[in-house]
């Protein structure tokens, strides 16, 4: 039986859906006043921000200390330019001294009953069907080092010993991945469960701490971890948010023996990150549909002009199809491809060849 997209696609910030995004946070006591003065200020400059529909503030009636924040957009990609951006991160600074705890959940909205039939302009569509999960999250973090010290890192990041992958009676790390394309470093992981719980676990262990405090010397933009102020423009700078998935109902996850786990860096053109993503989304979609595609699955990370695409592949990605690995099938979608690129022209297999990423380490959680 053919398996239809639908049940093929896990994640999507490109399906043209309207996100409502969920930000619950604990305040320490006495800074009320001063977050709601903070949010009166925030608000007014987030309703500017292309793609905004509308929020809402609201206290917990049981719990004073207890806040909501909730808000719509016309889509997922709107949504991630606004909160990647250092313009956000200004403007959250207020907010997040008040805080003692948060979580931010993103969803994409399929059905809503009475506010459109109200006279509520119809701004964005709603997600056509639900999309098929494995309870696994996808993230990733990117940063650069000082030119010269790619060997040193690597060493260190190669050889580091693995957290405790379970988290709590919910939460539990699945696997990690390092990259290094030039300069740069991409870690990957994946979490069964709650991500923020998962990432905050992995930066409390010491084996983690360890290798982050060796790894500040080689680090292109300075940062101190004893500073959580610092600490957190650091990872919120380097977050690399995981824009689409895509697997074949019932793949194997790079678990089978000749499943192998690769990466590509796609150096977009200045401000075409966005496109860059969307056209390699759309492109993983329709070969997912060809039962001898021997990528198994695909998962494409961007913030800004930085475009990252991670396989899983049977065999060696030198073996497949070169179209295939690069993401393009055809010369004009080569050309499209092309012009979103800050690439001198050449076939695919130059361009796997060139822009394939170094895999420094992938790392399982044992099973349990």
């Amino acid at each position: 039986m053919t398996t239809t997209l639908s049940e093929r696609v896990s994640q999507s910030a490109f399906d043209g859906s309207m996100l409502r995004v969920v930000f619950l946070c604990d305040l320490h006591e006495g800074t009320q006043q001063q977050f709601f003065d903070a949010y009166e200020q925030m608000r007014h400059q987030v309703a500017k921000v292309p793609g905004h529909i509308s929020d809402q503030l609201c206290q917990s009636f049981e719990n004073p200390s207890q806040w909501l924040i909730t808000s719509e957009w016309e889509s997922a990609p709107h949504y991630l330019a606004w909160v990647n951006s250092d313009d956000h991160i200004a403007q959250v600074r207020p907010l997040s001294v008040c805080m003692r705890s948060n979580k931010a959940l993103k969803f994409t909205v399929l059905r809503e009953t009475g506010l459109r039939e109200s006279g509520r302009p119809v701004i964005a569509q709603l997600q056509s069907a639900p999309r098929l999960g494995e309870g696994v999250v996808r993230h990733a973090l990117t940063f650069t080092v000082k030119p010269g010290a790619e060997k040193k890192v690597a060493e260190l990041l190669a050889n580091y010993a693995a957290p405790k992958a379970r988290v709590d009676a919910q939460t539990r790390l699945a696997r990690t991945t390092l990259f290094m394309h030039g300069n740069r470093v991409v870690r990957t992981v994946e979490i069964e469960g709650d991500l923020m719980a998962g990432l905050r676990h992995v930066a409390k262990q010491p084996e983690i701490r360890a290798v982050e405090e060796a790894m500040n010397p080689y680090l292109e933009v300075d940062r101190n971890l004893d500073d959580p102020e610092s600490a957190r423009m650091f990872f919120m700078r380097a977050a690399l948010p995981a824009v689409h998935h895509i697997a074949a109902h019932g793949a194997d996850g790079g678990e089978a023996a000749d499943v192998h786990r690769h990466a590509l860096f796609y150096p977009a053109r200045p401000g075409c990150g966005t496109a860059v993503a969307r056209f390699l989304a759309r492109q993983d979609e329709l070969a997912a549909q060809d039962p001898d595609n021997p990528v198994r699955s695909s998962c494409i990370f961007q913030r800004d002009d930085v475009v990252v695409r991670m396989l899983d592949v049977r065999g060696p990605l030198a073996a497949a199809d070169p179209d295939l690995a690069f993401g393009v099938r055809g010369p004009r979608k080569a050309k499209v491809l092309a012009r979103l690129l800050d690439v001198p022209a050449a076939p695919a297999a130059h361009l796997v060849d060139r822009y394939a990423m170094t895999l420094v380490t992938d790392r399982r959680a044992p099973a349990e």
